[in-house]
């Protein structure tokens, strides 16, 4: 049976983008429980490569689950690929929650890795897929929004479980995961698929129908329907006569600056360091002084701020652009990294043994620095927020062609688990041994990664999927040239109009006529509208006519019946038409026959009347009528 589906790209984002909650959650259930004396007892208090291994395991999983996602998404579609990312959630969860060390503790983790990595490369190419060009922006910004609400749902259901004694606490926080990747299992079958993986499979009326249903409520001849299928199809049918095939379509014919583009910003998104905010916020809050419940909490504000100003940027970021936010976002984050660097490096103090017996923490400040580490720790969230964090995944999903999207997404979604899982591994060992110069190497990468937004990524805001293959192509704009809008899409639709106004005509439309095949050429189509025309003139007016004689006969016959009807249903007799005799007279005149005078109508009136007259004369006195006696 077919489930009814939903066709609101907002309500479409919302249900497929539980998929970025797993990856939240996923965060989250390790930042919320490593402080915890509950998970440092069980775990035989983790430190250094150990603690590094369980929190970049999920990351390893992603790039396995990334790397796979692609092919997956183009056999099976990109609704499906994410349907299926869930059973391995609910695996990596049931062996997280069995765990009786880290290792099955890091097995369950990679199998949840999976999932995120499918999630986290295909639910962007669907969400890109289906929204209009002036709103992508938008839709994909709920991707990282979801990603934020389950890092600040499973931070506090973990500080909820920290009360609860024993290995219970944290394994009864790790239960949790369970729920949202039942509610995306539950919500997908009320989906559509992607119109364009359909016109890619050649199921061109679900692609067609799916396509009218998002952009225009149904209806297939609107402009934009029609100048966007048009688009589509153009694309899809240049790209596969393109000569390249495998790996080379990545690379070959302009491709390498869309391959470099997708994965570099992906890349970028956790070299500008961010991430070691939400992986390791307790450590470094714990450098600032910070402890036990107080610690956590101002965690739990990090994680609220990261939601408010992502929910901002929702608003702006189809209209600022992509590039400014990529480089002025990567310029505030590297200053906030330099401030937090340079005032641990100037005020810190070493302490051996680490701070509260962590050895991941080796230095502490306190009094007014630690309140610029911590200000300037959340400043550095809420630019994250508002740039690199949810612009990273809408650009590295805009970039590639239809052919290559899903795959290219991967490439993209692998670069930003690779160096994820490379931070995760680093980040401990670093803060144990060269401690604050962490924060200026990853200051300098900001720096690094806003110079190349200005030189190599070219503007993709208000512009459809199409199109910006042009951007990318050997003779395109300049990327510092480029800016939102000035779409080829709204030039084809105002042709569409333009043209649907011309064929106002229902002649000129021909798909009234069922009977016709469903391919003409041109020559075939003007000749079968010649004929029609032609048939017109010569049986029309004949036809009028004929419609014409036909309603007077039924005028008449009305105007006959009913008065002769109505007369006898009330019983009187039909009225008779009076006499000559009875008829009111003419004009009078005089005139005498005989000597006498009679008055009269016009002779030429009745010759009836004059026999009358004369009968009677004739025996009252007789007369001669020529005048003799």
């Amino acid at each position: 049976m077919e489930l009814p589906k939903t066709y609101n790209t907002y309500f479409l984002a919302i249900i497929s983008t539980v998929g970025g909650m797993l990856f939240g959650f996923d965060i989250s259930s390790m930042s919320a429980i490593i402080g915890t004396p509950q998970y440092v007892d069980y775990f035989d208090d983790p430190h250094g490569v150990v603690q590094g291994a369980i929190g970049s395991a999920l990351a390893a999983g992603s790039v396995v689950g990334a790397l796979f996602a692609g092919s997956l998404s183009d056999k099976i579609g990109r609704r499906d690929a994410i349907f299926s990312a869930c059973l391995w959630w609910l695996a990596g969860t049931a062996v997280q929650v069995a765990c009786n060390g880290y290792g099955m503790l890091i097995a369950g983790r990679i199998l949840n890795g999976v999932c995120v990595g499918i999630t986290s490369s295909q639910v962007p190419v669907y969400l890109a897929e289906i929204a209009k060009k002036e709103k992508r922006g938008s839709i994909i910004v709920i991707q990282q929004l979801a990603i934020e609400w389950g890092i600040l749902i499973m931070f506090f259901i973990g500080y909820g479980c920290s009360f609860i004694a024993g290995d219970a606490s944290f394994r009864t926080a790790w239960g949790t995961q369970f729920v949202p990747a039942v509610v995306l299992m539950l919500g997908i079958p009320f989906l559509p698929r992607s119109p364009r993986w359909l016109a890619k499979v050649d199921r061109v009326d679900e692609a067609i129908d799916v396509l009218a249903r998002i952009q225009a409520g149904g209806r297939k001849d609107d402009p934009l329907v029609i100048a966007e299928w048009e688009e589509i199809t153009t694309i899809l049918a240049a790209e596969r006569e393109a000569p390249c095939s495998g790996w080379r379509r990545f690379v070959k014919n302009g491709m390498w600056r869309r391959t470099f583009a997708g994965t570099s910003v992906q890349a970028w998104q956790q070299l500008s360091g961010a991430n070691v905010m939400t992986y390791y916020v307790v450590y470094v809050f714990q450098m600032a002084g910070l402890r036990g419940n107080i610690n956590l909490i101002s965690s739990g504000v990090q994680y609220a701020l990261f939601i408010v100003f992502t929910s901002i940027v929702f608003f702006f970021i189809d209209k600022t652009g992509r590039r400014p936010l990529l480089i002025y976002g990567a310029i505030g984050m590297g200053i906030c990294q330099f401030v937090v660097g340079g005032v641990l490096g100037s005020y810190g103090s070493y302490v051996p043994g680490g701070v509260g017996g962590n050895e991941n923490v080796i230095i502490q400040v306190t009094g007014h620095p630690s309140h610029v580490v911590i200000a300037f720790s959340y400043l550095l969230i809420i630019v994250y927020a508002l740039t690199l964090a949810p612009v990273a995944w809408v650009y590295a999903a805009e970039v590639w062609s239809l052919e290559t999207r899903a795959i290219g997404m991967s490439f993209a979604s692998v670069a930003n688990w690779l160096f994820n899982f490379a931070l995760g591994l680093f980040v401990p060992p670093a803060f144990h041994n060269i401690s604050w110069k962490t924060f200026i190497i990853f200051g300098v990468l900001c720096f690094g990664a806003a110079a190349q937004a200005f030189l190599f990524y070219p503007e993709t805001a208000q512009k459809s999927l199409e199109e910006i293959e042009i951007l990318f192509s050997k003779g395109g704009p300049k990327p510092w040239n480029t800016r939102p809008g000035d779409s080829l899409l709204d030039a084809k639709i105002a042709q569409v109009e333009e043209s649907q106004q011309k064929d106002t005509n229902w002649l000129a439309d021909m798909s009234w006529i069922s009977i016709l095949p469903a391919q003409l050429t041109v020559v075939e189509t003007w000749l079968i509208r010649f004929f029609l025309l032609l048939g017109i003139l010569t049986i029309g007016p004949w036809a009028l006519l004929l419609v014409y004689d036909l309603l007077l006969w039924i005028f008449r016959s009305i105007f006959y019946i009913i008065p002769f009807v109505g007369g006898r249903a009330r019983g009187k007799k039909r009225p008779r038409a009076p006499s000559l005799s009875e008829r009111p007279s003419g004009r009078v005149r005089t005139f005498s026959i005989g000597g006498t005078q009679f008055a009269g109508t016009e002779a030429s009136e009745t010759e009836g009347l004059k026999e009358r007259i004369l009968d009677t004369t004739l025996k009252d006195d007789p007369v001669d009528l020529y005048g003799r006696d």
